[in-house]
């Protein structure tokens, strides 16, 4: 089967400072994937890398078995131009941590947006999706609010409702819970766990140990550029072989508990 996401020793560096280091992993079809590690060791770098938002230096990407970033022409690779890249992001879905809302359109504007601008679907069509995809994410009712009205975590779902709204064949989560206060976290995770029951195949930075625990298939632990360790989430969680992956584990565990 081949994979949805295969990245191939892939480096990114922003000036002298190198932020991935030949950073390898895949992403099978329905598979959720969380990759772990501490601030700064270059996990969000690589969803924006995925996604086009930011190119490598080196290496490669492939999602849905397309290049990302590049296209072959005369058997040399050159740089996709706008349109094209705008193309390739139409089958993937990003959830940022600050929502990224249009705070003068309500939940359903906001969500049925994307499918008129970048889909062509006619309005109408595209707002009946929208209600499904909030629906989806428990907001049923919420379609006629602004975002200043809801709450973070209902401005979250919102903005996975406009992911969904896409119809994308995968999900990246850029630290979806990190800008919520706590009591809001588990509405999202809980939103998150049944898109993953569904098949949707996801990768998601987190640092919720319990989600990853709870609904991954695999994890990936990454630290300063580098994939450290990677395997089933019993394995990696209970069992990591390395100093530093036993290290951010455990500052992890004591912070949940002191909050």
């Amino acid at each position: 089967m081949t994979p949805i996401v295969e990245v191939q020793q892939v480096w990114k560096r922003y000036g002298s400072n190198i932020v991935l280091r030949g950073v390898s992993f895949r992403v099978e079809p329905g598979e959720v994937v969380c990759l772990l590690g501490p601030s700064g060791s270059g996990k969000s770098t690589i969803l924006r890398c995925l996604n086009n938002l930011e190119r490598i230096d080196a290496g490669s990407i492939r999602v849905n078995d397309e290049l990302v970033g590049v296209v072959e022409h005369q058997s040399q690779l050159r740089l996709m131009t706008d349109a094209q890249a705008s193309r390739q992001r139409r089958d993937v879905g990003m959830v940022f941590q600050n929502f990224n809302l249009f705070p003068h359109m309500t939940a359903i504007e906001n969500v049925a947006l994307g499918p008129i601008q970048v889909l062509g679907i006619p309005k109408s069509k595209a707002r009946e999706d929208a209600a499904k995809s909030l629906t989806q994410v428990g907001l049923a009712g919420r379609e006629a609010i602004y975002p200043r009205q809801l709450s973070g975590g209902q401005q979250q779902r919102v903005a996975i409702a406009r992911a969904l709204a896409m119809h994308p064949k995968l999900l990246l989560f850029d630290e979806p819970t990190s800008a919520l206060d706590p009591e809001l976290v588990g509405e999202v995770l809980t939103v998150m766990r049944n898109l993953a029951q569904t098949g949707m195949t996801m990768l998601v930075v987190t640092h919720e140990i319990g989600f990853a625990r709870d609904v991954a298939d695999r994890v990936v632990f990454i630290d300063h550029g580098v994939v450290v360790e990677e395997g089933p989430p019993g394995e990696v969680l209970d069992h990591p072989v390395t100093e530093r992956a036993r290290q951010f584990l455990a500052q992890v565990r004591t912070e949940t508990k002191e909050s």
